[in-house]
């Protein structure tokens, strides 16, 4: 226990101190600024930490209350909203049940912080007297992370360790107050604003790092490593690290582009699909915005997941599976990382937007032997499926677009609608409007959006500027009014 403890005070009192390459930076252009100093210790499989956040307050009334989302506690063993559904158990849990969590440890610069919500995911955090709005608040938050052992977002892998959403982090801004989201395990349970990050991260040498950011120094301190991160208006901050990584790397359209791996017999073959996706995204929807784009390996009960400026895939995929999600998870960095959208109630947005971005890549690389058409074609046939299934079971078929993802029954419904369903919405848009005006749309609709969380008004209004109406088109998808 005094071991723990110690542990814990020495990244804590750390905090206090920041190099002057973390402190002395330009004025943040973003309304929330992070400074995390963190440190990961695999003997104790625990993330200690502390956060030092600066809010200014974007919305049009005053805040007596900030909130933050506690991801890690949909690891708990009585979690009410579990991180992993039964059908992924096995697939997840590679040496049986385990469980992690995140613990508060302080929190000073507000009157008080309690730890609530649906399912002790949310930390509450009043102020001292209300914040109106563009007045800042900072506040110091210390925590630890227990890890549990799963090939998931947040946890200790087979090969690494995985560390997507493990801090406190501030719910996004919805309607003029804080979001609060629940760990539902289908689809993505993020609603997140873009922030600045500066990490000061700590890990045993014998480990290779992949995050997001560019790492802008790095030390060896004896029998540990020390990397210094920064990110600019990036939507979260994650970290994973091997002891096996080897590292591939390119300049793209001026961004440094890696490819980190540990089982992988074609990596060059499948850099160059990274590389190619990046460049074929860079040219038809726009200018990637950040320094660097990282693609790691990591153990994933899911074929691959996204996050800004960095992507990680499953080493498990067949050839064809690979190179499928190298492409659909680099376009979540147009559409998601850069365009955000509201991933807990329109999941299609940028699901479906991101298969439709995959089909027309692989149109322009013949040399992968997809058809685009026969990805189009599959998807509608596994909408129909999914109506004749359902409605036989449940004697009718809920086929809306918008809902939240507390809504879906499975997650083969979940891949249905917004994935499939979003691949034959994208398409009927494509041949409504035609291929050079679809394009234009989404360039404008990028090029519009930047760094935003966007409702899908913001892209229903790219394609009418095109001058055709097909507004009317997605409300018949979306509201499951149409039959397809």
């Amino acid at each position: 226990m005094k071991k723990w403890l110690c542990r814990v005070l020495v990244v804590v009192c750390g905090a206090v101190w920041l190099p002057n390459l973390l402190s002395c930076q330009k004025k943040q252009k973003t309304p929330v600024s992070y400074e995390i100093v963190a440190e990961y210790s695999p003997e104790l499989a625990t993330v200690a930490g502390t956060v030092k956040i600066s809010f200014t307050n974007p919305t049009e009334r005053a805040l007596d209350t900030l909130k933050f989302n506690l991801y890690p506690n949909a690891y708990r063993q009585n979690a009410l909203y579990k991180a992993v559904s039964p059908a992924y158990q096995k697939a997840a849990y590679y040496n049986g049940e385990s469980y992690g969590s995140i613990a508060v440890l302080s929190v000073n610069g507000g009157k008080g912080w309690s730890v609530g919500g649906e399912d002790k995911n949310i930390l509450s955090v009043e102020t001292e007297t209300p914040l109106y709005p563009d007045e800042k608040i900072v506040l110091d938050i210390s925590f630890l992370t227990k890890l549990a052992s799963v090939n998931h977002r947040t946890g200790v892998s087979k090969n690494g360790v995985n560390l997507g959403n493990f801090f406190p982090i501030l719910c996004g801004i919805k309607k003029n107050s804080f979001y609060e989201c629940v760990y539902y395990s289908d689809g993505d349970p993020f609603y997140l604003d873009c922030a600045d990050y500066q990490m000061r991260f700590v890990l045993p040498k014998e480990y290779a790092l992949a995050s997001t950011g560019a790492v802008v120094e790095e030390k060896s301190l004896e029998s540990k490593k020390q990397y210094f991160l920064k990110a600019e208006k990036v939507r979260d901050f994650a970290v994973f690290a091997c002891e096996k990584y080897q590292t591939l790397e390119k300049k793209i359209d001026g961004v440094k582009v890696q490819y980190f791996y540990f089982d992988d017999e074609r990596a060059e073959e499948n850099f160059k699909t990274i590389g190619k996706a990046f460049a074929y995204f860079s040219k038809t929807f726009g200018k990637y915005p950040y320094p660097e784009y990282k693609v790691a390996q990591a153990d994933f009960c899911y074929g691959g997941m996204e996050y800004p400026a960095a992507t990680i895939v499953s080493p498990k995929l067949s050839k064809e599976e690979y190179a499928h999600t190298l492409v659909h998870e680099t376009a979540h960095q147009w559409w998601y990382a850069v365009v955000g959208s509201d991933q807990v109630n329109e999941a299609w947005q940028d699901e479906g937007l991101c298969e439709y971005s995959t089909k027309l890549f692989f149109d322009e690389h013949q040399e992968y032997g997809v058809s685009g058409k026969s990805l189009v074609d599959d998807a509608l046939l596994n909408v129909r499926e999914y109506y004749r299934v359902y409605g036989s079971v449940f004697g009718e078929t809920d086929t809306r677009m918008t809902r939240n993802l507390s809504e879906y029954l499975s997650e083969y419904e979940y891949r249905t609608i917004a994935y499939d369903k979003g691949m034959v919405l994208f398409d009927t848009v494509k041949k409504s409007v035609g291929k050079k005006k679809f394009l234009s749309a989404l360039k404008r609709y990028y090029a519009e959006n930047k760094f935003k969380t966007v409702r899908p008004a913001e892209l229903i209004g790219a394609f009418e500027n095109t001058g055709v109406d097909v507004a009317g088109l997605f409300e018949s998808f979306l509201s499951g009014k149409g039959i397809i």
